[in-house]
């Protein structure tokens, strides 16, 4: 077997433990048994009895703990993770702080309903993300669990602040599976074939997309190409609210270029429209910011955040300019688990590993690594068409040699090749020829560059023995 794809024993990896109740995880990949193992498809058969098959998963094996930047499956194969569970365990899967503060809540009280008797962990979350998100204005928070749910509040608040109804959204745009959100979202399979009819009032523009763009468009010319669209489809006066990922996620880590988000968010301003920024995959620190959209200075009236906010447990927020908060009367927002304690609690353990760690500046630290390595190995691997993303956020667009056009199946290849060697790796695009790394910010400096080590390998099609 490749020495790169065998079992780590290389020089360079941190064989060290991670911290506090991590400390049983070894920072080391190394595998055991073939992927998936025998306990792996002991549960893959019952699985198959048992779970809807609608469900899918990403790699064949089944977690039994995971830290730092490793998870460790059922049958003791240790994994290198560059997916941090979709840009969730930004600070780790069971950072010492987090866990200890849910199971301290957990002791008190798991739930209430904040709209029956409220607690303070609700609000402190609350001042939290007011004091945290971009803008020095008043702001109002409300917490959701979901991604999707965020989504679709901010598109209620919008509504009823405007009075107007029409969402516009972008090309390549992911914003979730629920009935509103599967009507803004814009790749199909999987996502939306077979469930309409969707929500109306729903208008897409285009996105700007530097590597399939006209060569030389600018941020501000494919802003004006999108207003345009938007002017001669819609009507401004139409417009309750445009909603955009700063940098989009599932439809391929796409990177704007400057300018094009604050020529929309100008727009906005100028005509009365709710500019929304979808930060669920993109927000803390993910991009070496603390959000996405600070990175050229953009100042969203609302902005919904997810994943990464509580390591691990589910919450969602919409946070944003307190008149368009406040514009919904009591009742109007909520939900019997949204913004439950014990999530309450590891948002605020999660954000403070964020503050005291220097999780901000590690991502950039990190997408450095990522961005030069991967820009070293397209020199000489012409399927790698793009090497974009900010931070911990960086992806390859994979295209047939010579061309730009999207070759997924090449994609496929290369993520099943690290999964076998013991790599997690995501895929996404509208195309499904985009290779997407999201590792954890706390990985260890060595466990990446064997992650890319690994990736390099199965880039470049060698085989195992």
């Amino acid at each position: 077997m490749d020495s790169t794809l065998a079992s780590s024993s290389a020089a360079g990896h941190s064989d060290t433990t991670s911290g506090g109740s991590e400390s049983v995880v070894r920072q080391k990949r190394e595998l055991v048994t073939e992927l998936p193992g025998p306990k792996s498809r002991e549960l893959a058969a019952r699985r198959a009895a048992a779970v809807a098959g609608g469900v899918g998963s990403v790699i064949p094996v089944y977690a039994a703990r995971a830290g730092g930047g490793v998870v460790v499956d059922v049958d003791g194969n240790s994994l290198i993770d560059l997916g941090s569970g979709i840009a969730v365990t930004t600070v780790g899967n069971a950072d010492p702080g987090v866990a200890a503060a849910v199971a301290q809540q957990a002791a008190l009280y798991t739930h209430t309903c904040f709209t029956v008797t409220p607690y303070e962990p609700y609000v402190e979350v609350c001042e939290l993300l007011n004091r945290i998100t971009p803008g020095d204005f008043e702001k109002r928070t409300a917490l959701f669990n979901s991604g999707a749910e965020a989504v679709e509040n901010a598109v209620k608040i919008a509504r009823r602040a405007t009075g107007r109804d029409t969402v516009v959204v972008f090309e390549n745009a992911y914003h979730g599976r629920t009935n509103l959100t599967m009507a803004m979202t814009a790749k199909n399979v999987p996502y939306k074939d077979g469930f309409g009819p969707f929500a109306g009032e729903v208008h897409r523009a285009p996105m700007s997309y530097p590597f399939r763009d006209p060569e030389g468009m600018t941020g501000a010319q494919a802003a004006d190409r999108a207003i345009r669209q938007i002017e001669a489809e819609v009507g401004a006066h139409n417009v309750a609210c445009l909603v955009i990922e700063p940098i989009q996620g599932e439809g391929g880590f796409v990177v704007p270029a400057p300018g094009f988000l604050g020529a929309l968010a100008e727009y906005c301003r100028d005509r009365g429209i709710v500019f929304i920024a979808d930060e669920i995959q993109s927000g803390f620190a993910r991009t070496g910011d603390l959000f996405a959209c600070e990175f050229e200075g953009v100042v969203p009236d609302l902005i919904t955040t997810a994943k990464g906010i509580a390591g691990g447990m589910p919450l969602s927020a919409v946070t944003g300019r307190a008149e368009l908060m406040d514009a919904v009367p009591p009742g109007g927002l909520g939900g019997t688990y949204a913004g439950n304690p014990v999530a309450c609690v590891a948002a605020l353990a999660a954000h403070a590993r964020v503050e005291d760690d220097g999780l901000v500046a590690a991502a950039r630290r990190i997408g450095e690594t990522l961005l030069t390595r991967l820009t070293e190995l397209a020199k000489t691997c012409p399927q790698l068409g793009d090497v974009r993303g900010r931070g911990g956020m960086v992806a390859v667009e994979i295209v047939r040699p010579g061309t730009t056009d999207p070759d997924p199946v090449e994609t496929a290849r290369i993520s099943a090749a690290c999964h076998a060697a013991g790599v997690i790796t995501l895929t996404c695009g509208t195309f499904g020829n985009v290779l997407r790394l999201l590792p954890p910010l706390v990985i260890d400096d060595g466990l990446l560059a064997e992650g890319l080590d690994v990736l390099a390998v199965a880039i470049s099609g060698q085989r195992t023995a």
